[in-house]
């Protein structure tokens, strides 16, 4: 099964309030964490904040030291080729395997771009995807992204 092939993503719930993306990302700079990739989604009261980042477990224990909640969660890094229709294709596998896709986001990766899928069977999409012949990225790729 492909659970070997999930990466980290370190999640931070965000009170709405001036200065707290700003408090996370300093943090996270002043431990070497470097984001590689990062969505923020929000309502007028809280936000929450995913992101790929260097040292998950680094990362998480620095926000903690700080009084800062972050989590982790396994998500999937599809690779995606810079081609038209590619991320269409992968899904469409997904879609019929029936697997839900609860959230997804995407960061550009060298030749490559890279979605990330967070869903409740990450094992089964890996399989899916690589049963597809699409890849995913491993943990070491997708930590440091474009470098």
């Amino acid at each position: 099964m492909g659970m070997s092939n999930t990466i980290q993503q370190l999640s931070v719930f965000l009170e709405n309030r001036e200065g707290r993306l700003d408090e996370v990302l300093s943090v996270l700079a002043e431990n070497d964490v470097n984001i590689v990739a990062l969505s923020l989604a929000d309502t007028s009261d809280y936000g929450m904040l995913r992101m790929i980042v260097s040292d998950p477990h680094r990362g998480r224990q620095a926000l903690k030291d700080a009084g800062i909640t972050a989590m982790l969660t396994d998500v999937v890094a599809l690779r995606v080729p810079h081609a038209t229709g590619s991320l269409s294709k992968a899904m469409h596998q997904i879609v019929e395997g029936e697997v839900n896709v609860e959230y997804m986001y995407a960061f550009a990766n060298g030749s490559d771009a890279a979605a990330i899928l967070k869903s409740d069977d990450p094992g089964r999409v890996i399989d899916i995807l690589k049963g597809s012949g699409f890849d995913v990225y491993s943990a070491d790729e997708a930590y440091r992204a474009n470098q």
